[in-house]
């Protein structure tokens, strides 16, 4: 069978990534080369350290001589008020772009050239900032594009879209030939808010490469469980779509209840300062550990410490964070509004607002050892076929559809 040849863009790529979005590029890419798929990368801007032998990456900011040495300032989930903050930052000689749609429209036009020379059969498309990129290098190929969701705007401001970007979301799905959604849930979203027919998305869910977990809890954490701490955890960036104020709250409604358990936030956003001063305010300073934010081994602790991880987004489109915990072992407390509520079955839901409801399920988690090991060991196999290697060989088969589609 003909190799695929893949022109996917970006903006993020591990190591240099600060949430879900970059670990999924990650997945997705490193299991298609297992399936007759050759990806080449597009960065909006040079980074380095990322010397992976599975992929070609090419870095947008360096197509041209009259921008080398510029930087850009565009990394993942940023708003256009925190790109104006480091733009005052910035060497003025050195900017990429005078502000963030201004970036947006650079990497569209670096797109043209990079399409010129990169040979492909299909384009790929990564959420907003990537979109104007996939749309122009389809100018140039007339090859056709695929755009991938993995959070819309409604998701990330809780309702209230910034009107630049959703214009730019709209159009990006508009003119592609096909639409990845990472789950039900965001295809709903799409279809309600963006006018896009419902025939025209498909659903691949996210997944996690398994072998990258071990569920042994590390000697150094023992002391956690036998000081007698039930630890309960979230782990996602400090911002509203995550609910991470709804879990401060949940937290003290517990701790009136049973002052042993700990509370632990793994993150970093833009609410992060608020949300501190929320926990001081409710007089839970004792109560509640910031570990900021963490990645590779030390969040795997973090897992494995936990007695329960608990994910209170207001809307998640998917949420790699619970399958990660899943696999080391830990039960989960998932929002309804999220799209690996889809995957799992045994898995306690609900709704983010509710904060009663999940009260009583982490006391309930938290105070019998048969409950919370039925539901880890349980929970660990609802994810094991939930993987990178199933996302992979659906989007193989999407690739195969569409570019015999447009013969």
């Amino acid at each position: 069978m003909k190799n695929i040849r893949v022109l996917m863009f970006g903006w993020e790529f591990p190591p240099h990534n600060s949430g879900g979005l970059g670990t999924a590029c990650y997945g997705l890419t490193k299991s298609l080369t297992k399936s007759n798929v050759s990806v080449t990368f597009v960065l909006p801007k040079k980074l380095g350290g990322l010397n992976h032998d599975f992929l070609k990456i090419v870095f947008a900011n360096i197509r041209n001589i009259k921008i080398r040495g510029v930087t850009s300032l565009i990394h993942p989930y940023i708003t256009s008020e925190l790109y104006d903050e480091y733009l005052l930052k910035a060497p003025e000689h050195q900017l990429y772009g005078l502000n963030l749609f201004d970036e947006v429209r650079r990497y569209g036009l670096q797109a043209r050239l990079i399409a010129a020379e990169e040979p492909h059969d299909v384009i790929h498309a990564h959420d907003w900032l990537s979109f104007r990129a996939g749309i122009e290098a389809k100018r140039i190929s007339g090859k056709p594009l695929i755009v991938h969701v993995h959070a819309t705007e409604f998701d990330r401001t809780g309702g209230k879209p910034n009107q630049f970007i959703y214009d730019e979301e709209r159009r990006g799905l508009h003119a592609a030939d096909c639409i990845i959604a990472v789950s039900q849930l965001t295809k709903n979203v799409i279809v309600e808010h963006y006018g896009i027919e419902p025939s025209r998305v498909m659903v691949v869910h996210n997944g996690i490469d398994h072998k990258d977990f071990r569920h042994a809890l590390p000697p150094a954490l023992k002391n956690v469980r036998e000081s007698g701490k039930k630890v309960v955890l979230f782990v996602g960036r400090i911002t509203i779509q995550k609910g991470p104020d709804y879990f401060i709250k949940v937290a003290k409604r517990v701790l009136e209840l049973d002052p042993s358990v700990l509370f632990v936030v793994s993150g970093s956003g833009d609410m992060e300062h608020q949300i501190i001063r929320l926990a001081s305010d409710m007089g839970l300073g004792d109560k509640i550990i910031f570990a900021g934010f963490v990645r590779g081994d030390e969040l795997l602790k973090l897992y494995r410490a936990a007695d329960l991880f608990v994910m209170p987004s207001v809307s998640e489109p998917f949420g790699l964070t619970a399958l990660e915990a899943l696999a080391n072992g830990t039960p989960i407390l998932v929002s309804k509004q999220s799209g690996v509520s889809e995957v799992v079955t045994h898995a306690l839901k609900s709704d983010f607002w509710d904060i009663d409801d999940m009260a009583d399920k982490i006391l309930n988690v938290v105070s019998s050892r048969g409950l919370h090991d039925t539901l880890g060991e349980l929970g660990s196999t609802d994810v094991e076929h939930v993987t990178w290697e199933s996302a992979a060989g659906k989007c193989t088969q999407i690739y195969r559809d569409i570019i015999n589609s447009a013969k």
